[in-house]
């Protein structure tokens, strides 16, 4: 930055000899100091002189050019990666996040901040202010060339459109300040109505829904956009006026020089050395004006960006993963659990032992508890009383990460990417480090892999976002083949055999009867049958457990 401001330095410094050589050849070659020059190139005549000064003058201001196309080609690289770092440690910070956090956390708020909002801090702050800063050294630089000139002008112009800009910017704050909240919340809603929209699409396209989330969109895209266009119009504004008042100013200016000197020879030389500098300086003064200007539009984004790489991060918990024993049993004792204090408690005073390598059924009615429970059980949740352990280690937040390494989940909705039947049973596993027999060997458990091998492309089927192309059924099935993928001690089951027909699922069971002696295995099941397999089955109501005992004991209650 402070090179191209000392050739800005330069370039218009030099622009006063140069249109002096063009008027008056002569004079320049009468001066001393160019005689050993004008001797070494057999200059005989004044106008000989003109072709090496022009030359002289297009390579510096070539060289300025390149100067500041180099600097500008750096600060944008610097920005934009600035803004990359932001976008992923925003992304990782929240990956990280505590379970309840994303509960109580709406996801369009996260993705539109490390996507939109990020993408308007590197676009008005990031860029801006390294534009501010270069604009700020170029004024310097081009003021310092004109005080050379003429000091009286110099100061005059620099006092007077700084002044126009500042009151420019005193009557526009409140109003970049509003659009810039505007911008903030409505993104936010924007990304809202799209997830929503396209996330419910089969009811949208049954209900006939269509425009009510047109609008809903409508409401949060055009205001934004709106709040954008009028911030850029108060950025890019001033600037055909000053150019007005610039060329006046020069007008008026070449007038007093004239009427003084009497003299145009004289007069043109300082004319165009000052055109050239306020040529120079104006543009300067708008790109300070308007990054400026992008900066506070970009304000209130900027606040919720920060807040969001201020979310807490401790991925050194990780590390304690080889140092935590499973032989014995889970532990509960006297557990309760809620999400605040206003709502009533989830789950009451919960004792209970799960001996390792037993299976463990859960059932109850709709808001009776289970998922909560088996969610403390895998370190999701941390009771708001009691504690878990673990061969009588109580897991806490340092080393539930430790636990959790143990466990696979199998959930009633199943998350399934745009990739194929190997990547989403290897969900996590890059490609390159997928084994293919413990994929085939997954698949064969959860009673899914001649279904898979009867596919044109097998293994490397492609299922579609959220599994569209193949059944409910197969979703399930190859859930929960990415469950047994991972080698793991504690498998869950949150009612992920729901979709299956009894037939399915008797053999889902039978196969998973088998790792009874290898895993600890918990069940959330919609039907009483799908636990007649288990060890012992827990009955939960209102938060409390009611009745522990075998399947024939429970059935014979219900």
């Amino acid at each position: 930055m402070i090179s191209a401001s000392l050739l800005e330095v330069v370039s218009i410094g030099a622009v006063l000899p140069f249109i002096g050589v063009l008027v008056s050849p002569e004079k320049i070659f009468g001066y001393k100091f160019i005689q050993p020059l004008i001797q070494y190139l057999e200059f005989a005549e004044p106008k000989e002189i003109v072709l090496p000064i022009t030359a002289l003058f297009v390579f510096a201001a070539i060289i300025a050019g390149i100067v500041r196309l180099v600097l500008m080609y750096v600060m944008i690289r610097l920005s934009y990666a600035v803004g990359a770092d932001f976008s992923i440690d925003i992304y990782r910070r929240t990956l990280y996040q505590e379970y309840d956090v994303h509960l109580s956390r709406n996801s369009s708020e996260v993705i539109d901040g490390i996507i939109t909002k990020t993408n308007i801090v590197i676009r008005g702050i990031l860029s801006p202010s390294l534009m501010f800063i270069s604009s700020i050294i170029l004024i310097f630089g081009i003021v310092s060339a004109l005080l050379i000139i003429n000091f009286t002008i110099a100061i005059s112009a620099f006092i007077g459109f700084g002044s126009l800009y500042l009151v420019v910017i005193k009557y526009t704050r409140n109003k970049v300040a509003v659009n810039s909240q505007s911008v903030a919340e409505k993104s936010t809603l924007m990304v809202k109505a799209i997830q929503e929209g396209l996330g419910g699409i089969r009811d949208v396209l049954i209900n006939g829904s269509q425009e009510f989330f047109c609008k809903l969109y409508r409401k949060s895209d055009l205001p934004m956009r709106l709040a954008f266009g009028n911030n850029a119009f108060i950025a890019g504004s001033p600037r055909y006026i000053m150019e007005s008042l610039g060329m006046a100013l020069i007008a008026i200016i070449a007038y007093f020089i004239i009427n003084q000197d009497n003299s145009i020879n004289q007069a043109i030389p300082i004319l165009g050395a000052l055109a050239l500098g306020a040529q120079r300086l104006l543009p300067c003064l708008q790109q300070a004006y308007s990054s400026y200007s992008s900066i506070m539009s970009a304000r209130a984004s900027f606040m919720e960006v920060l807040k969001l790489l201020d979310q807490p991060y401790e991925i050194e918990n990780r590390q304690f993963k080889k140092s935590l024993n499973f032989k014995e049993k889970i532990e509960l004792q006297n557990i309760d659990f809620g999400y605040d204090r206003i709502n009533p408690l989830i789950l009451k005073n919960i004792n209970l032992d799960i001996l390792k390598g037993s299976c463990v059924g859960f059932i109850g009615p709709t808001g009776s508890g289970k998922t909560t429970l088996l969610d403390i059980i895998m370190g999701l949740l941390h009771p708001t009383k009691g504690y878990m352990a673990i061969d009588g280690i109580i897991i806490n937040k340092k080393n539930k990460n430790a636990w959790q390494a143990k466990i696979s989940h199998v959930p009633q909705n199943i998350f399934l990417s745009d990739g194929s039947v190997e990547s989403n049973i290897a969900f996590g596993v890059p490609k390159d480090q997928i084994n293919l027999k413990k994929v085939k060997k997954a698949a064969e458990k959860a009673q899914i892999s001649g279904v898979i091998e009867s596919w044109e492309h097998g293994y490397n089927s492609r299922i579609g976002e959220g599994g569209v192309k193949i059944s409910g059924g197969q979703r399930q099935r190859i859930g929960i083949a990415r469950a047994l993928y991972k080698d793991v001690e504690v498998l869950i089951f949150d009612e992920a055999t729901s979709a299956l027909d009894v037939k399915t699922e008797r053999s889902v069971m039978e196969s998973i009867e088998v790792l009874k002696n290898e895993l600890t295995i918990l069940i959330i099941a919609h039907r009483l049958t799908t636990l007649q397999k288990c060890d012992y089955v827990i009955k939960l109501d209102k938060g409390l457990i009611i009745k522990k005992g075998s399947y024939k004991d429970i059935i014979k209650e219900n």
